[in-house]
């Protein structure tokens, strides 16, 4: 069977985290989509992993593939591979012939890009990994694929075509000297090929590359489980997110089966994990209607400094951030707060089918006396239970509450170990709220960052 893993909100859910956990009886973990952008953070014995490309099953030694729906940058890739291995873990990681390349031209215009658009306030927040770039360059059927990497030749032919279109772009169209760029190299040919040549040879010679849906048709017909990994979440999605917020691929569940090869009907015979944090956070610019406090640069006009909250709301904002360490893994960037997002979540839940949900953080919002469910949106005097299409009337909705009595803070660790009727009253009455909105039922509950602290109500 498969189990497909799947972001409700902005990212940051804790994907990787609910992966570890219900990813005990999986054989192969698949990330469907996504690049090195994707940070997730894993605990094991006391150790903390800190990954951005590998899967998450790595950790737990699970055959794991990067699907031809990812885009891959080889140097983050082996970067992290090798930083494993040198920890004593030694990762299974099959790579799908049909993914396409994260070449550094594609960091240095995502960089400049998004340098241009901050001039004029309409950046998106990319983290600046050449993510969007590469799919540009997929849809525009320039892109280098994972397999011309092992062929010399092909290579070289294929960054002799794209290369000067990229260097007509950064002088004409940017209007910047390549010689004083950080990084010339990035955009000579010979440089690329020798350095991408030797990945592809190390690819072949590990036994990583892979054609991803025959390779994960045949583990299936062996009666292995699959777990299909997304990263960042639905309001991230290019088709079902706030454009143009948003990254350059499919995290919702659909995506599962155009990343992998296998299809839909296979994803869609499994189960569909809906991973919620028990409040909102988001890294980057956009609409957030139940946002609490703002972050400089990301927040609509707000310049003020997060960690020296001046009103109750930022107050708040900046103790549930500090308590949830809401930073970006990738970035280190603080994370904007706000409450939890019903509309959002009714939209994830259309969007991918969710069969059951994993509720993370319920810890780091114990002590406050109340909480704030944004249950609608009110836009233009009409109310709204779901999203609406665009990013503009989007930014116009204003959150209808409902408030939620608190619970206090107890030993996590005692809770995870006797189990769900252990969470305190008024957290179940929270999740309960959650659950029944979304017609999913629990099956995990995160209280703390470790494997052993969350509450596995039932497994898929």
């Amino acid at each position: 069977m498969t189990v497909t893993i799947v972001g409700s909100q902005l990212g940051d859910e804790g994907k990787g985290g609910i992966v570890d956990v219900l990813g005990d009886s999986a054989d192969v973990v698949v990330r469907y989509q996504g690049g090195d952008n994707a940070g997730h953070t894993v605990v094991h014995d006391g150790e903390e992993y800190k990954l951005s490309l590998v899967p998450s099953g790595a950790i737990r030694g699970k055959v794991n593939v990067l699907g031809n729906g990812c885009v891959v940058n080889p140097r983050t890739l082996f970067s992290e591979i090798d930083a494993l291995r040198e920890r004593g873990v030694d990762p299974d990681v099959r790579v799908a012939r049909r993914a396409h390349v994260i070449f550094p031209y594609h960091r240095l215009l995502d960089g400049i890009e998004e340098d241009r658009k901050s001039e004029d306030d309409n950046e998106v927040g990319t983290t600046g990994r050449g993510i969007g770039p590469t799919y540009e360059d997929k849809a525009a059927r320039r892109g280098l694929r994972i397999a011309d990497l092992t062929d010399p030749d092909t290579l070289r032919e294929r960054l002799a075509y794209v290369l000067p279109q990229k260097r007509a772009l950064v002088e004409d169209v940017f209007g910047l000297d390549i010689g004083s760029l950080d990084d010339p190299d990035a955009l000579s040919v010979d440089a690329l090929h020798e350095e991408y040549a030797e990945y592809g040879r190390r690819l072949a010679e590990e036994g990583m590359l892979v054609d991803s849906g025959d390779f994960l048709a045949d583990r299936m017909a062996e009666g292995e489980d699959l777990m299909f990994e997304g990263a960042q979440g639905t309001l991230i999605d290019i088709d079902h997110g706030n454009y143009p917020f948003v990254t350059s691929s499919n995290p919702t569940a659909g995506g599962a089966a155009t990343g992998s090869g296998l299809g839909p009907g296979v994803v869609g015979d499994g189960e569909i994990v809906g991973v919620v944090k028990g409040y909102l956070t988001r890294v980057g610019s956009g609409p957030m209607p139940t946002e609490l406090g703002g972050v400089p640069g990301d927040t609509p006009g707000y310049d003020g400094d997060p960690s020296n909250p001046e009103t109750e709301s930022e107050e708040l904002a900046h103790q549930i951030r500090e308590e949830g360490g809401e930073y970006g893994t990738v970035t280190g960037r603080p994370r904007r707060v706000g409450w939890l997002d019903m509309p959002m979540l009714r939209h994830a839940a259309r969007a991918s089918g969710f069969t059951g949900l994993a509720v993370n953080h319920v810890d780091t919002l114990a002590g406050l006396d109340e909480l704030n469910v944004g249950h609608a949106y009110e836009v233009d005097g009409e109310e709204r239970l779901t999203m609406p299409a665009t990013t503009e009337e989007w930014g116009r909705c204003e959150a209808q509450y409902r408030t939620f009595e608190g619970w206090p803070d107890v030993d996590w660790a005692d809770v995870a170990t006797e189990g769900y009727d252990a969470l305190p009253e008024n957290a179940r009455t929270y999740l309960e709220y959650v659950a029944d909105e979304l017609d999913a039922p629990v099956y995990a509950v995160g209280v703390g960052p470790a494997r052993e602290e969350t509450v596995v109500v039932e497994r898929p």
